[in-house]
């Protein structure tokens, strides 16, 4: 398929594109290949091919919610800057209103 220079431009509109006249020069017979590989595609007999929405089969791959050993309370608060009353103590980010 061969688009010429007025396509392109219109084209480029549509895409709120602004192209110069040696733009659309170089643009035209490169939009046109492109357009001959998408024509190629086409021409692929995938009649006996069934429609597939992906291509391989997939499986539920999370795991089951379980509970395991974690850090006590202490070991955690070992490593923070700050701590106040068994918590993190952070810096206020947000001032209160009033």
């Amino acid at each position: 398929m061969s688009l010429s220079e007025d396509e392109v431009r219109h084209v480029a509109r549509l895409a709120r594109l602004a192209v110069t006249d040696a733009e659309v020069e170089t643009l035209a017979p490169q939009l046109s290949q492109i357009l001959g590989y998408a024509e190629q595609v086409g021409e692929v007999a995938a009649d006996e091919v069934p429609a597939t929405t992906h291509p391989f089969a997939l499986k539920d791959v999370t795991r089951k919610d379980e509970r395991r050993p974690s850090l006590s309370r202490d070991e955690l608060l070992a490593g923070a800057p700050q701590v106040e009353e068994d918590r993190f103590s952070v810096p206020r980010i947000v001032a209160e209103e009033g």
